[in-house]
């Protein structure tokens, strides 16, 4: 089948990239000319693992292209995906001026049937309003379909989401677009993928739902945590109690600073505003946001009362992304965390394994080390901020000959309180029973 993607950030780069190995015929669209030059040489954007080498598989064996060619990749495709940005505006609405401004232009281009469909993040009620745009701006009367296929890739494991989805959800509005998204889609039928059909609308609200509830989910566990440290329980422990309830599961029960990226904080305050146009009021996603912006204050409050005054005090950060297998640092909790300790008059000294580039741009001041033991070098106290794997078996004895002090703030909870405690250190976790000081 010959598709186009439009939009080579994020998720058009990993859907393309992955259509293509299905066995389709994709060309990947931007206008932005430099990346597409960037693109075909080789040079991808973005840090997603694999991603390279399945780009670079598929544009040698010719199922793979780029191009800012609109025109003649409307003109030849059968499915056309739009994956641009929906960036939050200042009220956390989504922002459609992108998706708009590609259905006009594709209204012009269709020259016979053809399904438009969404992959972008878009409120409820966008369906509708692509098929309105593309009625009111087609030269020539032709049939189509309007379609909405929302992704639900997570950064750092993108490929296998997509390979190996839990499910696809696919919202039409006729047979005809739910038969041709199918077929794309046929080979994960091999592997029982379930898929859930429906219509726009549905569809739509099915991704800022799903988001919303797995933020919900981060956020109540974090509460648990700051109580659990008020009462002596081990938040550890009620997580692992709660999530071997099947009707619960364990997944997003990990205490820590909050959940930051390019997708919970925008979807669940887009939701928010979706309900206000409808005159309806999400209260558990308002009080989900609620939490996730007071926990950010918490984890700070915890590094203070840990190291005291700051001013003056050398810090050092293990990760600065929003999560491990990325460079995103989008509404990290790692950027609240170092402004405040810079506003504080502390040094400050980092390493992440994918996201240094981007914290040079957000902090000239910033010391930025080759590894974790650069960092530990003449630190006062060492925080644990992203749970790389790379993190999670450290030399701890070398780490702790480094240190000023052996003072540790884990606020992913990787290490045990009483190993630490064992090993010279003082240790801090999040929801943890107490804060261990080393044995004498």
């Amino acid at each position: 089948m010959h598709i186009c993607v439009i939009g080579t950030g994020y998720v058009g780069l990993v859907t393309g990239t992955c259509f293509s190995e299905f066995g389709n015929d994709v060309v990947c669209l931007d206008v932005d000319r430099m990346k597409i030059e960037a693109l075909r040489r080789g040079e991808i954007p973005i840090y997603e693992p694999g991603l390279d080498d399945l780009v670079a598989k598929n544009v040698k064996e010719g199922r793979l292209t780029f191009s800012t060619d609109l025109q003649t990749a409307v003109e030849q495709s059968l499915v056309i995906f739009v994956a641009v940005g929906t960036p939050p505006n200042e009220d956390g609405s989504a922002d459609l001026q992108q998706v708009e401004a590609v259905a006009k232009e594709v209204a012009t281009h269709l020259n016979g049937y053809k399904v438009v469909v969404t992959k972008s993040t878009v409120p409820v009620g966008s369906g509708k309003r692509i098929r309105r745009i593309i009625e009111a701006n087609l030269k020539n009367p032709t049939n189509f379909g309007v379609a909405s296929n929302p992704e639900f890739l997570r950064e750092g494991s993108a490929l296998e989401d997509f390979m190996r989805p839990n499910r696809v959800v696919i919202g039409a509005e006729s047979s005809e677009a739910v038969a041709i998204l199918k077929e794309l889609y046929s080979p994960l039928y091999l592997i029982e993928t379930p898929f859930v059909i429906t219509n726009i609308e549905t569809a739509e609200l099915t991704k800022y739902a799903a988001n919303a509830f797995l933020a919900t989910k981060v956020s109540f566990i974090n509460e648990m945590a700051n109580f659990c440290e008020l009462v002596g329980a081990d938040v550890h422990d009620v997580a692992r109690g709660m999530g071997l309830d099947k009707r619960i599961g364990k997944k997003f029960l990990h205490a820590g600073p909050g959940f930051g990226g390019s997708c919970f904080p925008k979807d669940t305050r887009a939701l928010l505003q979706v309900g206000q146009d409808n005159d309806f009021n999400f209260q558990v996603v308002r009080a989900c946001l609620d939490v996730n912006k007071r926990q950010s204050k918490v984890m700070l409050t915890k590094i203070e009362s840990t190291v005291g005054q700051l001013d003056g005090k050398t810090v050092g950060l293990l990760g600065l992304s929003f999560k491990p297998n990325t460079d995103d640092m989008r509404e990290a909790p790692a950027i609240a965390i170092v402004n405040e300790l810079f506003s504080k008059g502390a040094r400050v000294r980092a390493f992440d394994p994918a996201a240094m580039e981007n914290a040079k741009e957000l902090w000239p001041d910033l010391v930025c080390c080759k590894d974790t033991y650069e960092v530990a070098e003449g630190c006062d106290v060492l925080i644990l901020v992203t749970e790389w794997n790379q993190f999670r078996s450290l030399d701890l004895e070398r780490i702790r000959g480094l240190m000023n002090l052996p003072t540790i703030i884990d606020l992913r909870n990787v290490y045990d309180p009483q190993k630490m405690r064992t090993q010279g250190f003082s240790y801090t976790g999040v929801g943890r029973p107490f804060t261990s000081s080393p044995l004498e």
